[in-house]
């Protein structure tokens, strides 16, 4: 039972993942690292082809054996939340663009200090 739940939620975080991939203000590696998580508890196989894949699955290797994100993509995902904040600055205006920064300033810092 508890194998399925956990099935049921690596495929929410994988389709997720893909839609993510494809729009910008949306994260992927994060809903593939849950994935992974629960494919590990699940369907094995699956995690390793997510562990194997060419373009994501070195991110998610460094993630899971020191919890490290690499440089750059430190650099292209606090820009993504920054052009994120400057977009609700642009579009809602204030006070809404606060919950923006608030993120950019939460996690900015939170990935920045990961390991490399």
């Amino acid at each position: 039972m508890i194998r399925w739940l956990y099935m049921a939620v690596g495929l929410l975080a994988m389709g997720l993942a893909i839609i993510g991939a494809f729009l910008p203000i949306m994260p992927t590696v994060p809903f593939l690292i849950v994935a992974v998580f629960c494919f590990a508890r699940s369907e094995p196989e699956w995690e390793r082809r997510l562990l194997e894949h060419h373009r994501y699955g070195q991110v998610l290797r460094d993630w899971g054996e020191r919890g490290a994100i690499r440089r750059r993509y430190k650099f292209i995902s606090i820009g993504a939340m920054a052009c994120g904040a400057g977009f609700t600055w642009f579009t809602i205006g204030w006070p809404w663009v606060l919950i923006s920064l608030g993120i950019l300033c939460t996690f900015g810092v939170w990935i920045w200090t990961r390991p490399e």
